[in-house]
């Protein structure tokens, strides 16, 4: 039995002036549980549809609905249980960190008053800020200022988090923080949408993926899914030529080679280890085998080949 659903888009379409189609027809399914990638080259309309699901921007077309409520009917109820992050934080620059939460958490429905400085240090030293001293945002560096804007959307302990480019700005070790800290957000059950075009840094902790390109929806899979074998193997040996005689006949197929001189061998679902014996049996020395797997990339560039970029 699949998870909830906790964001549904139908046939969401956004036209600006000239008719310029933004967005175009897309359909989401993000479930109670994901740590959902919104995948794509910027312009590609991810943020424009973001913003959609948020109530920020009215759809020319199509229903959005956020936990169970019509954004278009009911927008304070469909974003009650929702943390938010678009197009970078904005804040009082003359102002702490602290205290722009502290104005943030009293401006809208959070917990309770006598919690709020308990609960402002809890969200700090998630995000890593938890040392941080008391000199006004605008002296902050910009990853500092990203930090303060997950902050500032983990405050009410949401049930939904949307996040569009959180790791700009940010250093390597930033990233792979970050990185930790949404996979433990989802363990305590925390739903991410996590939108990004930066497809190598997504697949390696989002469970489910949707990919964008021109306005349109690409791809919405399981990313091990989309990550499956391709079916070919790389065959590290230092017999070459023997390897390609002996897979001529039989179920293996040798078919190029790789840059490093490695033999590319077509396997289908057939298990590896029946090559392997193959080719020892035949006095071929096996150094290394290694099946290839798409990245999303990959699955971005094979299905919108050929496709005009708008």
């Amino acid at each position: 039995m699949s998870a909830p659903t906790v964001v549904r888009t139908e046939e969401l379409v956004k036209e600006f002036r000239g008719g310029v189609r933004a967005v175009d027809g897309v359909s989401l399914d993000v479930r109670e549980g994901d740590l959902f990638g919104f995948l794509g080259p910027n312009g590609a309309g991810k943020t424009t549809t973001i913003r959609m699901l948020l109530g920020l921007v009215h759809p020319t077309s199509g229903r959005v609905e956020l936990l169970g409520h019509d954004v278009r009917r009911d927008v304070a109820g469909a974003l009650r249980d929702v943390g938010t992050l678009v197009e970078g934080p904005a804040f009082h620059p003359y102002l702490s960190g602290t205290r722009n939460l502290a104005i943030l958490d009293a401006a809208g429905p959070g917990g309770p008053r006598r919690t709020r400085r308990a609960r402002i240090a809890d969200v700090l030293e998630r995000v890593g800020l938890s040392g941080v001293d008391q000199r006004p945002v605008r002296a902050w560096s910009l990853g500092m200022r990203q930090r303060l804007g997950l902050a500032a959307a983990l405050l009410r302990a949401p049930r939904l988090l949307v996040l569009d480019e959180p790791t700009n700005g940010l250093d390597a070790q930033g990233i792979h923080e970050l990185r930790s800290m949404f996979v433990e957000l989802v363990r305590d059950g925390t739903t991410i949408v996590l939108s990004s075009h930066l497809l190598g840094e997504v697949e390696l902790v989002c469970t489910r993926a949707a990919m964008m390109s021109g306005g349109r929806l690409v791809a919405q899979e399981d990313v091990a899914t989309l990550l499956a074998p391709t079916g070919w193997a790389r065959l590290s040996t230092p017999d070459t030529a023997a390897a390609r005689r002996v897979l001529l006949d039989g179920p293996f197929r040798a078919d190029g080679a790789h840059e490093d001189g490695a033999v590319r061998v077509h396997v289908g679902g057939r298990p590896t280890e029946l090559l392997v014996r193959t080719l020892v049996e035949a006095g071929v020395r096996v150094r290394e085998l290694t099946l290839e797997r798409r990245t999303l990339e990959d699955v971005f560039l094979e299905r919108t080949a050929g496709e005009e970029i708008r």
